[in-house]
């Protein structure tokens, strides 16, 4: 089995994205599985450019694609994309755009097709703590997401395809005690033990995942 790992490049004051250390730490090969990675900028139409083109070129049976999310305490992964972009700050080139949808006359939203409720399961198994998260936000890492979704969807191509949220590392709070954080090791495992759900997985199992608000 093939799978894409995509990250986004440092942003929003960020010197690093512990996102894309993470993935650059994944093993590239292990049990059967081969890993592709690719680092795509956080910028609004080019991350889905960026991660559209090696799709076409890697062909690969999944992709996960990885962000941060600054006040998260656990790995979330994302149950949906919506379509739409209202960004609370720029992205790395000053794009903020407000109400835009992301594909004009799209979907109104996308779901994941990754059996992520399996990937929770696996991350909880490794001594994580990892949750459904029932909204991607509206900045750049749900943009890539439905981008990616509606690509795949658009090129009737056999690939399932989803996203993670990851925290800060702890070296990111040191100003700010009370901000969640995890460790880049632990971070990494969490992606491992995903990666390896999704080749154990063509199907999700049934799991709660739901939310009350």
């Amino acid at each position: 089995m093939k799978i894409l790992l995509t990250a986004f490049d440092p942003f929003g004051g960020h010197s690093t994205n512990p996102a894309l250390e993470a993935v650059n730490r994944v093993r590239s090969q292990s049990d059967g599985i081969e890993i592709i990675k690719k680092m795509v900028p956080t910028v609004f139409g080019d991350s889905i450019q960026a991660a559209a083109a090696e799709i076409d070129a890697a062909r690969p049976d999944a992709v996960l694609c990885v962000g941060l999310a600054g006040g998260s305490s656990a790995l979330c992964l994302e149950r949906v994309a919506i379509n739409i972009d209202d960004a609370l700050i720029p992205d790395n080139q000053g794009n903020q755009p407000i109400d835009r949808p992301i594909v004009p006359g799209g979907p109104a939203a996308i779901f994941s097709t990754l059996p992520i409720k399996a990937m929770v399961q696996a991350i909880q198994q490794a001594g994580l703590p990892a949750q459904v998260s029932n909204s991607a936000g509206t900045f750049v890492c749900n943009h890539l997401m439905y981008g990616v979704l509606h690509h795949i969807q658009s090129q009737r191509l056999k690939i399932r395809a989803g996203f993670m949220h990851v925290p800060c590392t702890p070296e990111q709070t040191i100003h700010q005690p009370e901000r969640p954080s995890m460790s880049l090791a632990n971070i990494t495992l969490g992606i491992e033990a995903a990666v390896a759900a999704i080749a154990a997985h063509e199907t999700d199992i049934l799991l709660t995942g739901g939310a009350l608000y």
